[in-house]
């Protein structure tokens, strides 16, 4: 029997209700979406996105505290030159005004290069790059170009002009999520963030915008790409043996650049000299490297260390000298490669020996010992990598490739038969000595705890 005209209109009535309920949820669905998606996007202003792709987690809703990951990235910590001057001359207000302008310009150029801003402190900037190496030295050099552009306007608008230090380390770090139930926050913990840091803050002591370590400069793809000098070693709280900072010079002006660029052979020599204790000679030398660059403040803090010593007397003199010596601390509780680090820095030694007494059949006894020993020091690490499928294998192998390469360069310097004895003492000094130890202590003792944390487990391969 069909329908009759009531109950067509009461099933249309049903189906158009249907209908619009199905519509609300519908609405309603794709409001909570929204919601939703504003939530993520407002709190990843807080937690970057790229800080939870490291951890490989979904969703801010999936952190836990205690979620981490290992991994090798270069620090980069910027502060503002005087701050606390500037400050006191503004207001609160003025003060928020103010760094937010300039953060807000050096942000953009992190990001452009794959950095993630781990965190705001103040003024200052502490910014993570884990793809590369050469991603923060790059981004570095741009904030400093962008910060030229940002006082062109400051110049415009009446105030003084900005400056910023920029100090860059690279090393392991460990990645995460820190803090209690109802209160957590990303971080990172390693020693390399220390160092990062430090470096920051004797940018002041060199006049020098950007300031690396020794780690990033072995880090980089082509150190050659950019112009960089050795500025000094220093001794870093905390640690026993000194650290090389490298200054980048592609950061400066072009005319203090090109003075610094003309000078740079004397100033290394200089350097040399000083760290060897030969503070006379030094001072002669950055006495002619002042005369060219007048503006090259690490020539003037030199010149001035100089004179005090010379004036002072002291026997000493001048800089730390060499520091070959083995201590229980470079041990990574590996008795092969502890073996095998003790003759390397020996034979180190050695040859540092025959260069400062001038003789060159025994510095090319100890050159070639090395070449071959430190090849079966580095098979032995990438045998024991493979045989356990060490994670960090990839990180290991480049730094041992980039020792390589500057024995390689230091041998030519030897062999041509050019340059002063102190010079090349304090190479080796650099090259070999320090590049041993800080990979000792570093990357190898990562291996080595890799390796121990196997045989507790009991899963070490025989």
């Amino acid at each position: 029997m069909p329908a009759t005209p009531r109950q067509n209109g009461s099933q249309d009535a049903e189906i158009n209700a249907l209908r619009e309920a199905v519509e609300r949820e519908t609405r309603a669905h794709e409001h909570t979406r929204a919601t939703l998606a504003r939530t993520e996007a407002a709190y990843s202003k807080f937690v970057p996105r790229q800080f939870l792709s490291l951890l490989r987690t979904p969703s801010i809703m999936h952190v836990e505290l205690g979620t981490h990951v290992e991994k090798e990235m270069t620090i980069l910590f910027c502060d503002i030159r005087d701050f606390t001057a500037l400050s006191e001359t503004m207001t609160p207000q003025e003060n928020f005004r103010f760094i937010n302008s300039y953060l807000s310009e050096m942000e953009p150029v992190i990001s452009r290069h794959d950095g993630i801003i781990d965190k705001y402190i103040g003024d200052g900037i502490m910014a993570l790059f884990p793809k590369c190496t050469d991603d923060a030295l790059l981004a570095a050099i741009d904030m400093l170009a962008q910060l030229n552009i940002y006082n062109i306007g400051r110049a415009r608008a009446g105030y003084g002009p900005v400056k910023i230090g920029i100090g860059l380390n690279t090393g392991m770090v460990m990645l995460g999520t820190v803090g209690g139930l109802n209160r957590m926050d990303s971080t990172v913990i390693s020693d390399s963030v220390n160092l990062a840091s430090r470096l920051e803050g004797v940018t002041k002591d060199y006049a020098a915008p950007l300031l690396i370590s020794e780690h990033t400069l072995y880090g980089l793809q082509d150190p050659s790409r950019y112009r960089i000098r050795l500025v000094d070693r220093i001794l870093v709280k905390g640690k026993s043996h000194s650290q090389a900072v490298y200054e980048v010079l592609d950061a400066d002006t072009p005319d203090d650049r090109a003075a610094k660029l003309t000078t740079l052979p004397m100033f290394e020599e200089a350097v040399a000299c000083y760290h060897m204790r030969d503070v006379w000679r030094a001072q002669q030398i950055f006495k002619r490297c002042v005369a060219i660059a007048p503006s090259d403040q690490a020539a003037r803090l030199y010149l001035g260390r100089c004179e005090d010593v010379l004036t002072s007397g002291k026997a000493e003199g001048g800089g730390r000298g060499l520091e070959v010596a083995w201590k229980d601390e470079y041990a990574v509780g590996v008795a092969e490669i502890d073996a095998q680090h003790r003759e390397l820095l020996s034979r180190m030694g050695q040859l540092a020996e025959a260069i400062l007494t001038e003789d060159p059949p025994a510095a090319k006894q100890a050159m070639g010992f090395l070449a071959d020993y430190a090849l079966s020091h580095f098979k032995t690490e990438e045998a024991l990598m493979r045989q356990h499928h060490y994670p960090f294998s990839e990180e290991h192998v480049r730094q041992h490739r980039a020792f390589a390469e500057y024995f390689g360069r230091l041998r030519v310097e030897i062999e041509s038969g050019k340059h002063h004895p102190l010079y090349l003492t304090f190479r080796v000094q650099l090259l070999l000595v320090d590049w041993l130890i800080n990979h000792t202590t570093q990357t190898d003792r990562h291996l080595a705890r890799f390796l121990h944390n196997l045989e507790r487990q009991g899963t070490l391969a025989p």
